[in-house]
């Protein structure tokens, strides 16, 4: 069952991660909204995943990842089905929709940076959970540690107020940023469901 639950949510999360990037892509905030929800519903079981078969070494790492894990999904889950169930219908004061609109890189802009800052250090304790075997093990080892990186730039950058919705080009560096960040991803979710693959319940 663990290996199951593992594989079948590193798939999901490939999935998702490939539905946001098309959505980016053809602009359409809607679909990266829901899809991103998906990212970290799937997220979870696959890092908890490498908390199961993590060796007893490793164990206090493997906690951490899973608990950097369930908050980013707390925060992503709420940005972002607050931006379909709330925002999208666009019934929101001038006030509200400033706080509220993830396109206004306000508040749930910032709490969305704050997730992924979370998922950051996730992967990066989940990435010291890796018993390398294989070229495939060790790749995925260091896709996990250096996305960890990530922590410090989604950390700061709210703090430095580069992204406003009247500065010129920033939704197009912010999709060129999520795009490269898909293409990251992708293979983490791909060399984690063979990491899974190997091991029997």
């Amino acid at each position: 069952m663990n290996r199951k639950i593992a594989m079948y949510a590193s798939l999901i999360n490939v999935i998702a991660v490939i539905g946001f990037a098309l959505s980016m892509l053809l602009g359409t905030n809607w679909g990266s909204y829901f899809t991103s929800i998906f990212i970290a519903f799937s997220f979870v079981p696959m890092i908890s995943g490498f908390c199961a078969y993590a060796k007893k070494e490793a164990k206090l790492a493997a906690y951490t990842a899973t608990g950097f894990a369930i908050m980013y999904a707390t925060i992503n889950v709420l940005v972002y089905y607050a931006q379909i169930t709330t925002v999208r219908p666009g019934n929101l004061s001038e006030q509200a929709d400033r706080i509220l609109n993830f396109q206004q890189f306000g508040l749930f802009f910032n709490y969305d940076m704050l997730g992924y800052a979370m998922m950051s250090l996730s992967t990066f304790f989940a990435g010291l959970t890796i018993d390398v075997i294989s070229k495939a093990d060790k790749f995925l080892k260091a896709l996990l540690l250096i996305h960890g990186v990530f922590f410090i730039s989604c950390f700061i950058i709210p703090m430095l107020g580069l992204f406003t919705p009247d500065r010129e080009g920033a939704a197009w560096i912010g999709t060129a940023i999520l795009t490269f960040w898909c293409v990251y991803f992708i293979p983490v979710g791909l060399l984690s469901y063979s990491y899974f693959s190997k091991y029997k319940d």
